[in-house]
């Protein structure tokens, strides 16, 4: 039913772990991995595994979306669970997900929570829950409303699993945003094809750490892609919710002030730039304090978020 497919590109003594905790999942699985061409000894390790799992290499260094498209292409199950070579699952992580997609057969997308941790297994921090159970399913028609206004976070790859059917229909991984945002930017297209679910429990463990794929991008180059990522939402919310949404203007303005703040507290002198002419608008604090509530009330219940019982719902297909 799942296939875990794991990305890499010359990360072996990350990949090792990332590789290990896919293989020992609580529920058999197929591995595989796409190794866009390493020239680090990757290859050797991974042909050294054998059967245990199926492995692809690009002919020449493609980049990550082309070899999540290559590994997906190949993976046999009807969901994917994405992996970065730098990250790793917890021995649950399929299991539960399973009991989450079969209690709810009209997902597309399913995300769980992730523990922040360092390069050598320091825990840092955990991503915030979605709704107040144990499990959080929301229909196609609310997502990207929640999303726009930033309650329904799916988070990076390795909390994010889907339907293969469905990432078909959207033609794959796109590397429009020239790689800061591409995940998110799938996302949105594959929620245009069914329910999503959140499992409010760490199945996931994201590193951290300065050879971190994000750590590439300044922060203009952030903020101009979330702008560009909240338009692309902005196009798919349902019509329901038209007469209650800001404009584009109205969220460029709230994501200088965020984004500034946040370079501030950094300690980076290019906050300044954000702020202004942003932080003299009083809409925009008005926005930053709900969004600031909101995000440390985990169990804040939006009416958008339905609750889903998983405790009789496992069965392996």
């Amino acid at each position: 039913m799942f296939s875990i497919v794991i990305t890499t590109q010359n990360r072996l003594s990350l990949l090792k772990q990332s590789v290990e905790s896919a293989l020992n999942q609580t529920v058999p699985c197929e591995v595989v991995i796409a190794d866009d061409y390493s020239s680090d000894g990757t290859e050797e390790y991974l042909r050294s595994l054998g059967d245990r799992i199926i492995y692809h290499r690009n002919s020449s260094k493609m980049g990550q979306s082309e070899a999540i498209n290559a590994g997906v292409k190949i993976a046999n199950g009807r969901w994917i669970k994405l992996l970065d070579d730098d990250d790793y699952l917890a021995p649950n992580c399929i299991e539960t997900f399973i009991k989450a997609v079969n209690a709810h057969p009209q997902a597309v997308i399913c995300s769980c929570q992730a523990t922040n941790v360092t390069a050598d297994g320091k825990i840092l921090n955990q991503t915030s829950t979605i709704g107040s159970s144990a499990a959080t399913y929301v229909q196609q028609e609310d997502i990207h409303y929640g999303m726009l206004i930033d309650q329904l976070p799916f988070g990076t790859p390795v909390q994010v699993a889907f339907q293969k059917k469905a990432f078909l229909q959207t033609g794959g991984w796109h590397s429009l945003l020239n790689g800061y945002g591409n995940d998110i930017e799938f996302w949105i297209r594959i929620a245009q094809y069914g329910d999503a679910i959140f499992v409010n429990k760490c199945l996931a463990y994201r590193t951290i750490w300065n050879g971190g794929y994000s750590r590439k991008f300044s922060i203009q180059n952030k903020l101009e892609n979330h702008i560009l990522l909240k338009q692309n939402i902005l196009q798919l919310v349902h019509e329901k919710y038209h007469n209650s949404i800001p404009s584009i203007s109205e969220l460029s303005s709230f994501l200088s002030l965020y984004w500034g703040i946040i370079e501030l507290k950094n300690k980076k002198i290019d906050g300044i730039k954000l702020l202004y002419p942003s932080c003299l608008f009083p809409k925009n604090w008005q926005t930053l304090v709900k969004f600031l509530y909101i995000k440390k009330n985990q169990g804040f219940q939006l009416p958008i978020y339905r609750n889903l019982n998983l405790e009789s719902s496992f069965s392996i297909k």
